[in-house]
């Protein structure tokens, strides 16, 4: 039986929970704008649309599992290593998603007359399939025996069989530390977040030179295809860095973790760099609605034709024409 909830246990799941209740309904926004919305449907918004599947699933499964692992139940130690897996597998689907969308807006810019050929609906349901399938071996690997089901063993000098281990679910107690860190971090988090900071380097800096030079493109009118490819670009960029800013600071903890054992770290530190990470699902909706014309449009057309009883009339020619962000 787990411990009684303590008063720091029950303001800690209040606080995940509002997180909760604003991810999840937020997320759902978002694809529901895309679904209905015929602006919003070339490859960068499906990107998006992916990242927001995965932001739900944190807000309705993550949540939750880490409210569970909060409360220290006797588990068996797979149970548990069950339970601490699926954040591992939506982090990853989140920065592959945000790579996906930065090579994407990369290529707007980079060959704007060729890019409807090169990146068809096709290839970007292709890209997030294999976005996906990355971050389930990714973050799967645990189950695969990279754990501390043998060091618990040794430690505690028990012979039985995996079924009879039986533990108190922690998230650190079954993952290893050096996952976290070596493969986790330093392989599959770390460097992709340096890739995108160069491609949005890369896409600012092309931008701008397109911009005074003002070559032809697949527009009629350079200044506003590059104006608007800045627009979203800064808003995506925006995206990223919310997403590293959230991120990043349970990594170093876990490096603190690591590679300085008897350094203790104050456990407040560690539950706002949690509720940082999970947190940064319930962001991307409000940046979306605030920078991005389309999506405010169409969250408008939403909340008044099915939470406010209105029929605008206007509103679906108006979405569907919208070519500003």
């Amino acid at each position: 039986m787990a411990h009684p909830i303590s008063a720091f246990q029950a303001a800690y799941i209040s606080i995940e929970v509002l997180i909760a209740l604003v991810s999840v309904p937020g997320n759902i926004l978002v694809i529901w704008a895309v679904k209905m919305n015929q602006a919003l449907r070339d490859a960068t918004f499906c990107f998006i649309v992916s990242l927001a599947v995965a932001d739900v699933a944190v807000g309705a499964l993550v949540i939750p599992l880490a409210i569970i692992i909060n409360i220290g139940p006797q588990t068996e130690f797979y149970t548990c290593l069950m339970v601490a897996c699926p954040v591992l597998i939506l982090t990853e689907s989140s920065i592959l998603a945000l790579l996906a969308i930065a090579v994407d807006r990369y290529l707007r810019v980079k060959i704007p007359v060729r890019y409807k050929s090169v990146v068809t609906p096709r290839r970007a349901a292709v890209a997030i399939a294999c976005c996906w399938i990355v971050s389930l071996l990714v973050g799967l690997t645990p189950m695969f025996g990279w754990n501390n089901l043998n060091k618990m063993r040794r430690t505690q000098e028990l012979n039985s069989s995996h079924t009879e281990f039986v533990i108190t679910c922690q998230f650190e107690t079954v993952i290893s530390m050096e996952y976290m860190v070596y493969f986790n971090f330093f392989v599959w988090v770390l460097p992709p977040l340096l890739l995108m900071l160069f491609i949005y380097l890369e896409v600012f800096n092309l931008i701008r030179k397109q911009l005074n030079k003002k070559v032809s493109s697949s527009s009629n009118d350079p200044q506003k295809y590059y104006g608007k490819e800045l627009k979203i670009a800064k808003s995506l960029a925006l995206v990223l860095f919310l997403f590293a800013l959230s991120w990043l600071p349970l990594h170093v903890l876990n490096c603190i973790t690591l590679f300085c054992p008897s350094c203790q770290t104050p456990h407040i530190l560690t539950y706002i760099a949690i509720f940082l990470t999970h947190g940064n699902s319930a962001m991307n909706p409000i940046v979306y609605a605030f920078r991005i014309k389309k999506f405010r449009t169409a969250f408008l057309q939403i909340w008044n034709q099915y939470f406010c009883c209105k029929t605008n009339k206007n509103a679906t020619s108006t979405t569907t024409a919208e070519t500003g962000n």
